[in-house]
């Protein structure tokens, strides 16, 4: 498990399970450390990989039979499932991306951005965090006009400790370029909502 320190982190999930007063031998706990380890390696996985890798075979857009540079007006890919773990209690978030982008004269494989995404929710997170790194790997990676980056996510520390909003979510927006105008953000956001299902 590359990143992670799994005999550590074993050491420190057997002494949590001491400190709640439970018996780490008793049948069930057994193997707890050793899944605790790999669950860790999978959620924390996006620490040493760098998002704009995924970024890095980019594509020119080219032109039109009459030479004019062919343009994009938008690129959108909706209801992107992503999780993270939040960095106050360490519970996960779970929840939807929704990221469009105007290109400049470059795009990416579609595939490519899902990719961004999961990479840098494989961190320690607050979302509010991530929705910006995501926006400003898609700023550096593409050179687009513009950026928007929508979150919606349900998080564990808020639906299931303390108050327990069962039904929360939590949206966050970060937007570079263009779209950080209100109207071209309004209009984007508009068309992530709309659906044209039959």
């Amino acid at each position: 498990m590359a990143g992670v320190d799994a005999e550590r982190i074993e050491r420190a999930v057997l002494e949590i399970l001491l400190a709640i007063g439970e018996d780490p031998s008793r049948p069930g706990l057994e193997r707890t450390p050793q899944r605790v380890a790999e669950a860790y390696a999978d959620f924390f996985g996006g620490l040493d990989v760098d998002p704009m890798i995924h970024l890095a075979d980019t594509v020119p857009i080219g032109a039109t039979e009459a030479g004019v540079p062919a343009t994009s007006d938008a690129v959108i890919l909706r209801d992107l499932s992503f999780r993270s773990v939040c960095e106050h209690h360490l519970l996960p978030f779970v929840g939807t991306a929704h990221i469009a982008y105007l290109p400049g004269d470059r795009v990416v494989g579609l595939g490519r951005i899902p990719a961004v995404v999961d990479t840098l929710a494989r961190r320690p997170q607050l979302q509010e965090r991530l929705a910006e790194e995501i926006a400003d790997a898609l700023q550096a990676g593409l050179d687009p006009k513009g950026v928007l980056v929508v979150l919606d996510a349900q998080h564990r520390c808020v639906t299931t400790r303390g108050a327990r909003q069962e039904r929360s979510s939590t949206v966050t927006i970060a937007s570079r370029g263009t779209l950080a105008e209100p109207a071209a953000r309004a209009e984007i956001i508009a068309l992530i909502g709309s659906r044209t299902d039959a």
